[in-house]
């Protein structure tokens, strides 16, 4: 792996102050990117829902719905 420094090199950087700094005014340079950066991608787990939380929710939707559904024909009788 090859390392690459992300710094600007003040020697050749224009608008820097001695010392590296940025006058008044300057906008100051951009950092570039770290390709090296982040976790190494080992492992992707799958997003979305498990089955076990989405069957108890839906689980629990029936059963609501059908708790209404008989109470409205209770009160239409």
């Amino acid at each position: 792996m090859s390392y690459t420094n992300p710094d600007p090199e003040p020697e050749r950087t224009t608008g820097l102050e001695p010392g590296g700094g940025v006058p008044p005014g300057e906008t100051p340079p951009a950092e570039s990117s770290l390709p090296e950066a982040g976790p190494r991608e080992t492992h992707n787990p799958t997003k979305g829902w498990a089955k076990g939380p989405l069957a108890l929710i839906l689980l629990l939707v029936v059963l609501v719905a059908a708790f209404f559904l008989v109470y409205a024909i209770v009160l239409a009788l």
